[in-house]
């Protein structure tokens, strides 16, 4: 059993830990639910505690299941759900307000003044990203900005801001390190991916006391070790990556051209580009893949704001369905002839639109459409996200061949969508044996920081095939529906271009 790993994987609703073994097999698993808070239209919110307490909740759980009770785990990797933003004093652990998750959309005005006020090439020069509310730094500029007394504290070096490996670091290490990885760095706004460091120049854009700001460090790296008291010993925490970015090492897509997409309250897809950062022209993100060794790998990315969230609102919003499995069954029984679309903007459109005020409509509805049609308009909603995705990702490096994609996440469970992932895309569609590829890309990271797991190589070899899904459709249908989906989308876009 030498050579374990526990890896923590924060996300958007839920908290997990896994232990894995040498071998990169998970052996045991604990998971928590946590709330979400929507105090008004567009806002999200968390509970800092609770991410902290349920993520504390779950390692334990994981390590009391294995064998020896964890006694064998030598690192910790954390991966987490990116840009939801924290501040909190440095001196007490107190946060000054709810962490602002991801898909929060109360910036969305502020974002407008500054592309109004011409800053956007500013920003995506230095930073790769796009003024959208979806990113942290204007996150950081409301809380200091809305909460009362939070600007005056910050501006007397007071408090610190993270992404939420931070403040999971922060209390992991018992508040004695302030630290991110350049992945979770590359996501606020704030840190120019071409120097990497943090920007001062959009910082004072922003009006953002730069020290609030995190130590930044490799995706590998030394990011201290847990109190004691937690666990009954000194664990170290040795690898840190933001979600998606674990995920791509999870999948081994560690060569240029090679993608991944993960479907989980999200959907997001990133193809390697290798050490140098491709520019888009296609309102794609170009973002830090990972930082090993003090060298930068650099992907372009598209991000989707509601993919598993939609299924989840067939089942709490409609009562359509009773689980998320259920909808497969359900979409299996559409009638063939309607062609229903949904496009599910229910927190605005993601890439490559980025339409904060878009919202969700459903189109192509008859007397006769009902909850099998909306099931299966549900299910086809990601593949048609994500086909948008794939094509201006080639469009911005022609040189990448049409990929293969590899894809994990909750809902690359169901076959029926997977083939019409691949149906859509006229790409064949690969699925892992080990669906838990964005843990097991943060117990990568640690597990070779601490020299017990090996290098990219022989990782990229263990990579196993669960199952492939080749494109069946027609080009005739496909561009056909393809070309209803471009409409629906059209329709319901606030903005064109």
């Amino acid at each position: 059993m030498a050579g374990c790993v526990l890896a923590i994987d924060q996300g958007t609703t839920s908290s997990r830990a896994i232990v894995f073994d040498s071998e990169f097999h998970p052996i045991s698993v604990g998971q928590q639910e946590f709330p979400q808070h929507f105090p008004k239209s567009g806002w999200v919110e968390h509970e800092p505690a609770d991410i902290w307490t349920s993520t504390l909740r779950v390692c334990r759980e994981a390590m009391n299941k294995a064998p020896a009770g964890g006694a064998d785990v030598s690192a910790i990797g954390i991966t987490n759900q990116r840009e939801t933003t924290l501040i909190w004093d440095r001196s007490t652990g107190e946060p000054v307000y709810n962490a602002i998750v991801w898909q929060d959309r109360r910036t969305a005005d502020f974002c407008a003044k500054l592309r109004a006020d011409g800053l956007e090439e500013t920003f995506t020069a230095k930073t790769g990203l796009l003024l959208d509310p979806y990113f942290s730094g204007t996150k950081i500029a409301w809380l200091l900005d809305n909460v009362e007394g939070v600007r005056a504290r910050a501006e007397r070096g007071e408090l610190a801001f993270g992404t939420v490996d931070t403040w999971l670091i922060w209390q992991l290490t018992g508040g004695k390190v302030h630290a991110t990885d350049a992945t979770n760095a590359s996501r606020t706004l704030i840190y120019n991916i071409h120097d990497n460091a943090w920007d001062g120049d959009l910082c004072r854009h922003l009006n953002i006391p730069m020290s609030l700001l995190p130590e930044v460090k490799d995706s590998a790296d030394d990011f201290g070790g847990t109190d004691p008291e937690l666990f009954g010993r000194v664990i170290p925490i040795l690898g840190v990556a933001g979600d998606q970015q674990a995920a791509t090492v999870g999948q081994a897509c560690f060569k240029p051209g090679m993608v991944k997409s993960t479907y989980g309250t999200g959907c997001f897809a990133i193809m390697n580009t290798g050490t140098k950062p491709v520019k888009s022209n296609n309102r794609m993100l170009t973002t830090i893949a990972y930082r090993l060794n003090g060298e930068t790998t650099y992907a372009l990315e598209g991000s989707i704001f509601v993919a598993g969230a939609a299924v989840q609102w067939l089942r709490d919003g409609l009562g359509l369905i009773e689980s998320a499995g259920d909808s497969q069954a359900l979409a299996e029984q559409a009638d063939p002839n309607q062609d229903v679309y949904l496009v599910p903007a229910f927190v605005g459109l993601g890439a490559p639109h980025w339409d904060a005020d878009a919202r969700g409509a459903m189109f192509g509805l008859t007397r006769n459409t009902g909850p099998k049609e909306i099931a299966r308009a549900v299910l086809q909603s990601v593949g048609y996200q994500t086909s948008d995705l794939v094509e201006a990702m080639q469009a911005d490096w022609p040189e990448a061949e049409k990929p293969v994609l590899r894809v994990d996440g909750g809902m690359t469970a169901s076959d029926w969508t997977m083939q019409f992932l691949a149906d859509i895309l006229g790409a064949p569609v690969d699925r892992p044996t080990v669906p838990e590829t964005t843990a097991l890309g943060a117990a990568w990271l640690a597990g070779h920081k601490a020299g017990i797991w090996p290098g990219p190589d022989i990782f990229s070899n263990e990579w196993k095939l669960e199952k492939r899904f080749e494109p069946r459709l027609a080009e005739p249908e496909r561009a056909k529906l393809l070309a209803g989906w471009q409409d629906a989308v059209k329709r319901t876009r606030t903005t064109q271009g």
